[in-house]
């Protein structure tokens, strides 16, 4: 678990974005199917149904009880195995644009890993919300136990840094 916020917000191409990093000990190709293979995505954050070469997919949360229903996500950007970008529903149906990138450098992985956000009140429950599944991630990859690691850990410990975060962010 993370024992602080982990994220930052940065402008990337005039857009705010909380931006995230987690290293691992394992090889691109292992992280890359952690994020993108539907098993292997389940065992952090939900599943997804569909095929995404058509562009669009049908993904379930699993992480945040029974009663979450499918959201379709749209599949903007794919090449395996350094990036992914993805849009999604938000709420009042704002869209929430994500990337994944990956590198592989001396021996590790590194997940870089960006939403769109210049809403304050918003990224204080976003901003922990990723910690915790990129802390689930981290877990899956290294075949640790994912459900002892829980969300009340990060919201609402984590929570007014990230509003500041992007608050400083709009202003700068």
């Amino acid at each position: 678990m993370s024992q602080h916020a982990t994220g930052r917000a940065e402008k990337r191409d005039g857009t705010l974005c909380i931006v995230f990093e987690r290293r691992f000990r394992a090889p691109i190709d292992a992280v890359w199917a952690a994020v993108t293979e539907p098993d292997r995505l389940a065992r952090w954050i939900g599943r997804y149904t569909g095929d995404p070469t058509t562009g669009t997919v049908s993904f379930t949360m699993s992480a945040e009880g029974d009663d979450v229903a499918a959201e379709d996500i749209t599949i903007t950007e794919c090449e395996p195995p350094r990036h992914l970008a993805v849009v999604m529903p938000g709420p009042e149906g704002a869209p929430w644009s994500l990337t994944v990138d990956l590198v592989e450098q001396a021996g590790e992985t590194v997940l870089r890993f960006a939403q769109a956000m210049d809403h304050p009140d918003l990224a204080s429950s976003v901003g922990p919300g990723w910690d915790y599944y990129l802390d689930r991630l981290a877990a899956a990859v290294s075949q640790a136990d994912v459900e002892a690691i829980s969300f009340d850990d990060y919201y609402p410990a984590f929570a007014e840094h990230y509003r500041v975060a992007v608050e400083r962010g709009r202003l700068a």
